[in-house]
């Protein structure tokens, strides 16, 4: 590193009720990795959201190669030299690689020209794309690759990544490490946000370390533990969660061959798939984001229904039962997406506890709702998943994500599931949060409910699961016993290794 590329100098932002900067002040050198940590609530979204340009700061200042730096719109930001790749991809799934590319640059070149541009510069770093092909037709590797190489043509001095690995592969994540190790000798700088504790340690030079929007602290990675981060973070000790022993009983999910068209055109249908789940026991399914884990989760959900006999709960067919019945039954499930899908953003907590809770939780009574208990009910879980809120009348778009999934999780488990099928359930919380939430989920198999969990944080899957298995392209892989499994074997699994003995392949 040569020189400071960004000072940030006291930068403070204020909402009603809330600080989410408070005189936060670092440096990012040239040619730097720097990580930004911190648990859900703690700012960083806000403070990247200043740096590009999408928020004004109330106060402070910021110094970008010496000069004063103070974006008023993302445009502006770009022009300076600051690119972001978000962890939700604005992409246009009926568009090819290069119109989408295009959308993103103020003054695009020719569609042909462009084209050379991006099979040059992703070659040259690693990511090769074909830029004629349809997004809607790229897996999520590809389609973060398109985000990085729409950067990348801006040549920018400084590269934000927020979540960069939630959709890879353990073999995609070594990839992308060599460009951003690439980008980083050619003296590009990167601010780098993960909940992954082990990959800042492998990736990153420094790291600033956020809480309740102020600067706690400092350190650098790989001189410290991921729990020694991990316990700045949320400043106390960190628990992790802990496992009862226990013996699997019967069969309470199985799955025959289930087979469903996906209701998507770019989505990806079920082929064959047969599992059983069993009283007590934790099930990961592992695999790289759109590869089926949406349409499993609606076909398990009663979104999307089957012949009778490819579902069955505690021996008896639903295949052809809508949601509602399933949950009459015991089978409740957390989509992925938890605003718009899992709650409804306009609506209070209350409401959208009232949502999925209504008839378990006895929040109905004749036609007539129980507004009190579903208060109480949503206070219940805001207390015991420590979901940072003003109150139960808060509206779920005015949380944060992570204190979103915590919520919208927490409905899910304190409703006492017979079975319970989650995907992401820890997706964007921090490492507190995502302890809370793998507890309970032990916890509920601990008292015989089966547990099906879809995540592409392998970490996670391997914390919880007793047996696993992983999806592509909408077949499942072999299921085999957690315990045990390489990281090799899991990818091979993951990229589509079906049925095979993986560890020969």
């Amino acid at each position: 590193m040569t020189g400071t590329l960004l000072e940030i100098v006291g930068l403070t932002k204020a909402y009603p009720g809330v600080v989410a900067n408070d005189d936060v002040s670092f440096s990012i050198g040239e040619g730097e990795v720097h990580a930004l940590l911190g648990e859900n609530g703690a700012g960083k979204s806000t403070l990247v959201k200043m740096i590009y340009g999408l928020v004004k700061p109330d106060r402070g200042e910021m110094v970008f190669q010496g000069k004063v730096y103070e974006p008023s719109e993302p445009q502006e930001a770009r022009g300076r030299g600051v690119a972001m790749v978000f962890q939700h991809f604005s992409l246009f799934d009926a568009l090819n690689v290069a119109e989408n590319v295009a959308l993103g640059m103020a003054n695009p070149p020719k569609t042909g020209a462009l084209a050379e541009q991006i099979r040059r510069v992703s070659e040259q770093y690693g990511l090769p794309l074909d830029p004629w092909r349809l997004v809607g037709d790229l897996s999520a590797g590809e389609r973060q690759r398109v985000e990085i190489i729409r950067c990348l043509l801006q040549d920018p001095k400084l590269l934000i990544m927020d979540e960069p690995t939630s959709v890879l592969t353990p073999q995609e994540v070594e990839i992308l490490f060599a460009t951003l190790r690439k980008l980083k000798a050619e003296g590009t700088s990167i601010l780098y946000i993960s909940h992954k504790l082990e990959e800042i340690r492998t990736l990153c030079d420094e790291a600033t370390i956020l809480r309740l929007g102020r600067k706690v602290g400092t350190c650098t990675p790989r001189e410290v533990t991921a729990a020694q981060m991990a316990e700045m973070m949320v400043g106390s000790e960190l628990h992790r969660p802990e496992r009862e022993a226990s013996t699997p009983g019967e069969v309470r999910l199985a799955l025959k061959d289930l087979s469903v068209p996906s209701p998507s055109q770019f989505g990806t249908s079920l082929k064959n798939i047969t599992l059983e789940v069993r009283a007590g026991e934790v099930l990961g399914l592992a695999g790289v984001a759109g590869n089926g884990q949406d349409e499993l989760l609606a076909a398990l959900s009663g979104e999307i229904t089957s012949a009778p006999g490819m579902v069955s709960l505690d021996g008896v067919a639903i295949g052809n039962k809508g949601p509602a019945e399933r949950r009459r039954r015991g089978l409740l499930t957390g989509p992925e997406e938890r605003l718009g899908h899992a709650a409804a953003p306009n609506m209070t907590l209350t409401e959208n506890a009232l949502l999925t809770g209504a008839e378990r939780e006895g929040l109905m009574s004749s036609g007539f709702l129980k507004w009190g208990k579903a208060r109480d009910f949503a206070a219940a879980i805001i207390e015991r998943f420590d979901v940072r809120t003003p109150g139960t009348e808060t509206a779920a778009r005015a949380l944060s994500g992570g204190n979103l999934q915590k919520f919208v999780i927490g409905r899910e488990v304190m409703q006492r599931p017979e079975v319970l099928v989650v995907n992401q359930p820890t997706w964007g919380v921090d490492a507190a949060a995502a302890a809370t939430i793998r507890q309970a989920i032990l916890d509920l198999a601990a008292g015989g409910a089966a547990v099906v969990v879809i995540s592409q944080d392998l970490d996670e899957l391997m914390e919880v699961s007793d047996n696993f298995a992983a999806l592509n392209e909408g077949r499942l892989s072999e299921i085999k016993p957690a315990k045990g499994l390489s990281m090799e074997e899991i990818g091979l699994m993951m990229g589509g290794a079906h049925g095979m003995e993986v560890a020969h392949v």
